[in-house]
């Protein structure tokens, strides 16, 4: 994943992750992508966006997510 591109600042947005350092958090690309944009339709929505700022979402959510579970 490219760290880079997610950002977390705790006097922005609360300290959610934002895409870049700008005020467009994470979970506001996961939710667009969930009510069934494309992400052509996000980056027209979110014309400071690119592609990979799309992608790069996906993946912090996937590598926050995806953790062992140890069953006793």
């Amino acid at each position: 994943m490219d760290d880079s591109r997610i950002t977390i600042n705790p006097l922005q947005c609360g300290g959610r992750p934002c895409i870049r350092g700008m005020r467009i958090r994470v979970v506001d690309v996961l939710d667009l992508l969930s009510n069934g944009l494309s992400v052509p339709q996000i980056l027209e929505e979110l014309p400071d966006l690119v592609e990979e700022d799309v992608s790069a979402a996906i993946l912090y959510a996937r590598e926050r997510i995806d953790h062992p579970v140890v069953a006793a």
